[in-house]
């Protein structure tokens, strides 16, 4: 595994949107129309913008301006040292540009070497293999020998990949493609700046789909809404997708999505996301979309995660009908605990609870928002412990709420308190809603009578009452706790 000279930075890929990500430094006699090429495409196919020179005869002695922008533009150097690397004064002078261009990126970009068909000594010119070349650089272009020879030993202190000749090729470009998608992190999701008590929560998920091992995982991660599945998936995700090359998905809000845009949309979206997106817009209905979502997935490691799942969606139209293939991993988000039950699933099945948060790591998360801090201002102590308390440990509340209250005076502060205590904001009611909106109509019923009249009764209060309106309360009540 090649170690990254410069750090990561997602921002930096983000900000050259329109430029290479990836530079290519060769000698195209050596390398052009094999490794170069199988790696170029291996690149390409996951997403990667690259910048491959294809002029074969380079004419004069000056890099051209095109060249020495898309070095200046790229975010990750790939220079493939082969046995006539060294006689190129063209593959010189990128690498030298290449080093001034890390030296000046304060971490923001990397270096990732690999020795083709030679070995590390002879880029640090302790053989003979460069050293002839640079005894000739020395006669035609001696200013400039100095630069090489130390962009060269600068290269070397950074470990890289052999390809020797009884190697598989393919194996190589795998392995390089795997590191530059975790470099660039092209596939992650986006997660909120201020994640408060996550970390105990993704080690745990994170052991329960044991990437190295290689049966098939799902893991239903269930909760009430606002409780935080999404984001918790998201981390997960991002952290794992590297292991699964260009064969991950994250299909968010499919509840939603599958009423407004349809299944068959978000067939076509998985199958693009992993790469099986051959003739993808001859799926008409979602029976052909599931069976090729079945053979594509029987064949492939995938991670897929499948968030805000409901009874109302075949999740079996998602990932298809057939036997996953080893080492795949799904997860899947869902208000409804059992969303897998009887299913018949093949694998490991597991359920994660997303529990409310504490109140010490609640006014943490609020405090984050409200003053980019993890206390309250001295002043606003009391009034953040009293808001806090009535978000009842949901972190979406406690963001929006914070994100409301930020850099406001102590009268709309205390506005907002009386308001809470009567209402809760909008946003978050919506949100909320949701849950109660997909319930059948004796199902809203039994809830609005419990919440009406049996708010903080026991439960077999409760069961009591439900006998008296020839309801079966047991099996009414299991449901609604599943779908909190």
């Amino acid at each position: 595994m090649a170690n990254s000279e410069a750090g990561t930075n997602s921002d930096v890929a983000q900000e050259l949107e329109s430029e290479y990500q990836v530079f290519l430094s060769f000698r195209g006699p050596d390398t052009r129309n094999e490794f170069t090429d199988f790696l170029y495409h291996g690149l390409e196919d996951v997403g990667v913008r690259v910048f491959r020179d294809e002029d074969e005869l380079r004419v004069g002695e000056l890099i051209g301006e095109n060249i020495l922008r898309a070095i200046d533009n790229s975010i990750i150097y790939i220079p493939i040292f082969s046995p006539t690397y060294a006689s190129s004064k063209w593959c010189l002078r990128e690498l030298v540009h290449i080093r001034q261009n890390l030296s000046q990126s304060e971490g923001q970009k990397c270096i990732l070497p690999i020795f083709f068909h030679v070995e590390p000594d002879d880029v640090k010119l302790k053989t003979q293999r460069y050293i002839e070349d640079f005894s000739r650089h020395e006669k035609e272009s001696p200013k400039e020998v100095e630069a090489w020879r130390e962009a060269l030993a600068k290269v070397d202190e950074i470990k890289g990949w052999k390809v020797k000749k009884d190697q598989s090729q393919a194996t190589i470009v795998k392995l390089v493609v795997e590191k530059v998608l975790e470099e660039l992190r092209i596939k992650q999701k986006s997660v909120p700046k201020h994640l408060v008590g996550h970390d105990d929560r993704v080690k745990d998920l994170i052991e329960l789909l044991d990437v190295k091992q290689f049966d098939v995982r799902l893991i239903e991660i269930y909760g009430m809404g606002g409780t935080g599945k999404t984001t918790i998936a998201k981390v997960v995700f991002n952290k794992l997708c590297s292991h699964f090359g260009k064969c991950c998905s994250f299909l968010e809000n499919i509840r939603e999505r599958s009423i407004k845009e349809g299944i068959v949309h978000l067939q076509k979206k998985l199958l693009s996301d992993i790469g099986g997106s051959r003739s993808i817009e001859k799926i008409e209905d979602s029976e052909e979309g599931m069976r090729r979502i079945g053979a594509t997935l029987s064949n492939k490691k995938v991670l897929v995660v499948l968030d805000d799942v409901d009874e109302k969606v075949p999740i079996k139209n998602l990932i298809g009908n057939s036997k996953l293939h080893r080492g795949s991993r799904i997860i899947i988000t869902s208000r409804e605990k059992d969303i897998l039950q009887d299913r018949g699933f093949e694998g490991d099945i597991q359920h994660y609870e997303m529990l409310k948060m504490d109140d010490v790591l609640a006014l943490q998360l609020f405090c984050r928002h409200a003053f980019d801090r993890d206390i309250p201002l001295d002043h606003y102590s009391d009034l953040s412990s009293k808001i806090v308390s009535l978000m009842e440990g949901l972190p979406l509340s406690i963001e929006v709420v914070g994100s409301l209250l930020k850099g406001k005076d102590k009268k709309f502060w205390n506005e907002m308190l009386v308001r809470l205590s009567e209402e809760p904001e909008k946003k978050i009611l919506d949100k909320l809603r949701i849950s109660y909106d997909d319930l059948e109509y004796e199902h809203k019923q039994i809830f609005l009578d419990i919440a009406c009249f049996l708010f903080n009764e026991k439960k077999t209060m409760q069961l009591t009452y439900g006998r008296t309106v020839n309801f079966i309360p047991q099996e009414e009540l299991k449901f609604l706790s599943r779908s909190a």
